[in-house]
């Protein structure tokens, strides 16, 4: 009786460690380089806190029981994982991140812009969290890299770890900077870019990012 009962009892373990998986791993990549005055700085971190607290972004979260992490980026040596993997298992657990993203504060000031030093960084972040079925690095920037790597070196590695690298391209001057990072960063299944006019512009459009990003694993997996 015993050894019946312990293979039915190993089958509900392991159906509910699947029902608990991780579907979504997210790494939130802010550009603090020197482009970015304080103001600026501000509206995307409250831009960014704001979209974590949309009903929809909040719903899709918890549905997939994503795992969410913020770097901020600059110059070659200068990037930093400023809030550790979060685990978002309910709505009250989406805005304390929230919160804790709307009061982090900035590391640095008045130097360089390396996308593809912040882009390695964030693929290294996620070899901690191996139990999530889909890997999303999400970057964010105001200009093109000027130092460092270049991001292209990193695409083999990425797409062969299955990881999606999305951008947002705040547009502050003339150079087309959304298709910079559409031939330069982006990479993987589904990979795209979404234009900010400016900074003012960017709340609403990270909001349409994380919808885009987090809904999409949703209808996927229904």
């Amino acid at each position: 009786m015993i050894r019946a009962i312990l293979p039915l009892a190993a089958g509900f373990c392991a159906a509910g460690a699947a029902a608990r998986a991780c579907g979504l791993a997210l790494v939130l990549a802010v550009d603090i380089s020197g482009s970015v005055d304080p103001r600026e700085y501000e509206i995307q971190m409250t831009g960014l806190a704001a979209a974590l607290r949309d009903g929809i972004i909040v719903d899709a979260l918890v549905d997939t029981k994503a795992q969410v992490t913020l770097i901020q980026w600059t110059g070659a040596s200068r990037q930093r994982q400023t809030i550790p993997w979060t685990a978002i298992a309910s709505p009250d657990d989406a805005y304390a991140l929230a919160d804790r993203i709307e009061a982090d504060e900035r590391v640095w000031r008045n130097y360089s812009t390396a996308v593809g030093e912040a882009l390695a960084l964030a693929a290294r972040s996620l070899d901690d969290v191996p139990e999530c079925r889909r890997r999303v690095i999400d970057v964010s920037g105001d200009g093109p890299s000027n130092e460092g790597l270049d991001p292209k070196t990193l695409h083999p590695q990425l797409r062969e770890k299955g990881v999606t690298v999305n951008a947002l391209a705040i547009e502050t001057s003339e150079e087309d900077l959304t298709a910079w990072f559409f031939e330069n960063l982006i990479t993987g299944e589904g990979a795209f870019v979404i234009t900010a006019n400016g900074f003012e512009d960017y709340p609403e459009q990270i909001r349409r990012k994380l919808q885009r990003e987090t809904t999409r694993q949703l209808s996927r997996g229904r």
